[in-house]
């Protein structure tokens, strides 16, 4: 769940940097991505401390719901938020608020006496979640070279993915007890690491630098990751390549650029995804994972201890797409990827209409996760920045991204309420068929974006809309 900010945009002109200089880049960008970690972390610690929560506070089925849920509100509050927050600061000043937000979100959270004071400690955890998802791939790909950027953006679904098992494996080393507080509280370490190093460390990034006037500062930045010969052609590029795209859609602005008929296409495409990636169901397995699993019969102790293993093919399957996404296609992955979701969700809802063996479920999980880990989940992300126009693309990710935490809000909310009206396994067969829609809209209308040029993109879209692409001036 990730975003991009507002311009300068989201592909700086920094092509490549000397050897040692590139370790430099690299400890900028993990600490950057500790950002999403601590995304992952907030957004998979309240499945094992739900267990815990709600016999402690008493809490209903729309309660339970709405602790989860409330973070996802804020989350789409600090997303839409974070694009003025990271442009009227900085990148480097945005991650610093946002680190300590994250910070007293986990305070109020850990010191809950009830219910309200609970769900106010996850809306400020949300709004921190929100402001990282749309801040911290923005800031990575200002400031990574060209050669290295796919896998420094990648770091971020990784560090994403390795925050949802940490929390799993803190939920499991706290079950014992029931120490939902102490689950929660863990997230401060990551969170203070993220404050320090955008207080002592990070630089801010030369784009955001050059945009603002502020060249002398931007060009010492550069001088410690590149040439010094080619530190003004640097300034000279980031200079030339802020500006609006070209064409008719020139003189829009803001969200108006989405009016566009050119950009339709590829906003039809943003939104549909980015809903589907959530009413396919994934977030009811990442936050209810130990709640689903003890409603086969297992206990909340081995139950947390089972959604480890989701953790860790969660993991894994996503270094499998970063493995493969440039060298078989995003869409070749997406479809494979749909197809596994729609048949393991299809099964996984007989298990529990027939009420089979416990471990068949978990099976079936399993698989679920390892289909969308390694394909819709990482790729819509690298998808939503390649097929909007350069102009647009800040926009059209941000629309995107808060299409995507509304849906992840509404179906968070209503999981445990549908499931106790018609059934389990009944919902997870809504879930395969909102699969099988998207298995078919991306066969129709999503055209391979891999290795090839905007223009390249917005040709193949075109025709798969049945629209004539327009001709571009100069």
């Amino acid at each position: 769940m990730q975003a991009f900010s507002s311009d300068p945009g989201t592909e700086g002109p920094l092509r490549a940097v000397p050897g040692p200089a590139t370790r430099t880049v690299w400890i900028w960008a993990s600490t950057i991505a500790v950002g999403g970690f601590l995304f992952g972390f907030d957004t998979g610690v309240i499945s094992g401390a739900l267990l815990f929560i709600k016999r402690e506070f008493g809490l209903t089925a729309f309660e339970q719901g709405s602790v989860v849920s409330v973070l996802l509100l804020g989350a789409m509050v600090g997303a839409l938020a974070a694009g003025w927050l990271a442009d009227r600061l900085g990148r480097r000043a945005a991650l610093g608020v946002e680190g300590l937000v994250f910070l007293l979100g986990t305070a109020l959270a850990v010191t809950a006496t009830g219910y309200w004071t609970l769900v106010l400690g996850r809306v400020v955890l949300g709004v921190a979640v929100g402001a990282a998802s749309a801040t911290v791939p923005a800031y990575l790909s200002e400031i990574a070279p060209k050669r290295i950027r796919g896998r420094l953006l990648t770091l971020n679904q990784l560090m994403i993915t390795s925050g949802i098992l940490a929390a799993y494996l803190v939920n499991l080393a706290f079950s014992a007890g029931g120490r939902w507080r102490e689950m929660i509280g863990v997230g401060a370490l990551p969170a203070l690491v993220l404050l320090a190093g955008a207080a002592f460390w990070l630089p801010e990034t030369p784009a955001w630098l050059i945009a603002h006037g502020r060249v002398d500062k931007a060009r010492a930045v550069l001088r410690s990751i590149a040439r010094p010969e080619e530190v003004d052609d640097l300034v000279h590029r980031y200079r030339s390549e802020g500006g609006p795209g070209p064409g008719a859609d020139r003189g829009r602005s803001g969200w108006r650029v989405l009016l566009a008929a050119s950009v339709r296409p590829a906003l039809v495409v943003g939104l549909l995804l980015a809903a589907v990636q959530q009413f396919g169901g994934i977030n009811t397995i990442i936050y209810y994972a130990p709640t689903v699993i003890e409603g086969t019969g297992i206990s909340a102790g081995s139950s947390i201890f089972c959604s480890v293993f989701i953790g860790v093919i969660n993991l894994v399957m996503t270094l499998v797409a970063i493995r493969f996404i440039d060298t078989r296609g995003r869409r070749r992955l997406m479809l494979v990827s749909l197809a596994g979701m729609t048949v393991s969700l299809v099964l996984l809802g007989l298990s529990f209409v027939l009420v089979l063996d416990p471990a068949l479920s978990l099976v079936f999980m399993v698989l679920y996760i390892a289909a969308y880990s390694a394909g819709l989940g990482p790729v819509f992300w690298v998808l939503i920045g390649e097929v909007f126009p350069p102009h647009a693309r800040a926009v059209g990710s941000a629309a995107s991204t808060t299409v995507n935490w509304l849906a992840n809000f509404v179906v968070s909310l209503t999981f445990l309420t549908v499931v106790n009206s018609i059934g389990t396994g009944q919902t997870f067969w809504l879930f395969a068929v909102v699969c099988a829609f998207a298995l078919w809209f991306v066969a129709r209308y999503v055209p391979e974006t891999g290795g090839r040029e905007f223009d390249e993109v917005d040709t193949a879209l075109a025709e798969r809309f049945g629209r004539r692409r327009p001709q571009r001036t100069a």
